[in-house]
């Protein structure tokens, strides 16, 4: 069966949007290159996880039929996609949040048909609730956050629609997406393997303070430089062996980046073993909150459209060119460089947000300095402006 038979079987009913992949000729001017964005911010609840979560609610519906109860724990996006995915489906939903969700988030939810309990002060203690109910009905299945294969299978097919709408016979010189507990990355990873692009690089982008992928690459053999027994492990960070995809993981007790959508105090096991493990390899790299913020106001200027800081963090490698030629190097002869961005999206996010991003941004450059980005174990400083 040809790729795109096996492409049209698996996502014969999905729900999700076909998003546009278009060329930024703002971004594109700047770097010299052809930089696209696939725009995830158009899917129904204005994120990636549509795709992904979906998939899992129309794989449960089948398997467990229209009676199923679906759970999930979420810190905001993954429970709307999961509102959305089940308002359609027509199935009973229950959200668990930490308190502190923003209130139009609550509300989004709610609009969708869901149950919404706000339970516990972190996503580990709405987890825990939502895993606690879980056992009191028989008919409920917990829709996973980031560490699931049906998951992964969901997020793929932007890889499929971004091969089908490049120009004939581009393929990207890297792919950039941003990274929480690897689920995106998971679905890019499936799905460049699908689509014959395996030895593409990937470049996967976090905050500080919201880093457990970056860490858990570091404590494993592969993309990072030097011995890995030189390689010190931070202050409140645990490394974790897995035994079945054996991989060490890093937990973090801590998270202080203001980029909560990519807080995961751990990542999919499986996904860092996929990353170890690619063709094209994985350059993975933290940047500060303010460069995010930044990018956020660049990108808002340029594109008329407000980002998470979750998905500006991918952007912000993109608005300085000292960062991104690191990145993708320039290759003599060949033209320019073809990459693409994954605006991943997200619903938390607001004018009065943009607003303070800015203040925020215009003390720290007036405080001096540059700002430290880290990739693959090596530190370098990026100038502010």
């Amino acid at each position: 069966m040809a790729g795109s038979d096996v492409q049209d079987d698996l996502y014969r009913n999905k729900l999700w949007l076909e998003t546009p992949l278009i060329r930024s000729v703002h971004i594109s001017s700047l770097l010299q290159c052809n930089v696209y964005l696939k725009l995830e911010t158009l899917q129904p609840c204005q994120s990636f996880k549509f795709r992904g979560i979906t998939h899992f609610v129309e794989h449960a519906l089948r398997i467990h039929g229209p009676d199923v109860r679906l759970i999930i724990a979420s810190s905001g996006n993954a429970g709307i996609a999961a509102a959305c995915a089940t308002n359609i489906l027509k199935l009973r939903c229950t959200v668990y949040l930490p308190h502190g969700v923003n209130r139009s988030a609550i509300d989004f939810m709610r609009k969708e048909g869901a149950e919404v309990v706000e339970e516990g002060t972190c996503y580990p203690e709405a987890l825990e609730r939502a895993r606690a109910a879980l056992q009191a009905e028989p008919k409920a299945l917990l829709i996973p956050s980031y560490d699931n294969p049906i998951l992964w299978e969901g997020y793929a097919s932007m890889v499929h629609e971004i091969k089908d709408q490049l120009p004939a016979n581009v393929k990207p010189d890297a792919i950039f997406c941003s990274l929480g507990g690897g689920g995106l990355a998971g679905g890019v990873i499936e799905g460049c393997k699908a689509v014959g692009w395996d030895d593409v690089p990937l470049v996967t982008v976090e905050t500080h303070g919201s880093n457990c992928f970056y860490q858990s690459l570091s404590l494993n053999e592969g993309p990072f430089v030097g011995d890995l027994t030189s390689r010190s492990i931070p202050a409140g960070t645990r490394a974790v062996r897995v035994a079945e995809h054996d991989v060490t993981v890093a937990h973090l007790s801590c998270l202080t980046s203001r980029a909560t959508s990519l807080g995961a105090s751990r990542p999919s096991a499986a996904v860092v073993k996929k990353a170890l493990q690619r063709q094209g390899g994985v350059r993975s790299v933290c940047v500060p909150d303010e460069m995010a913020m930044q990018a956020a106001l660049n990108f808002a200027e340029d594109h008329k459209m407000l980002l998470e800081l979750a998905c500006s963090s991918t952007v912000s490698l993109a608005y300085k060119r000292t960062v991104f030629d690191k990145l993708v190097p320039r290759s003599e002869g060949k033209g320019p460089a073809n990459v693409v961005l994954i605006i991943c999206g997200g619903f938390k996010v607001s004018l009065e947000d943009l607003h303070a991003y800015k203040r925020i941004v215009e003390a720290n450059i007036a405080a001096g300095g540059e700002w430290d980005v880290a990739c693959n174990g090596e530190c370098f400083a990026v100038p502010k402006v």
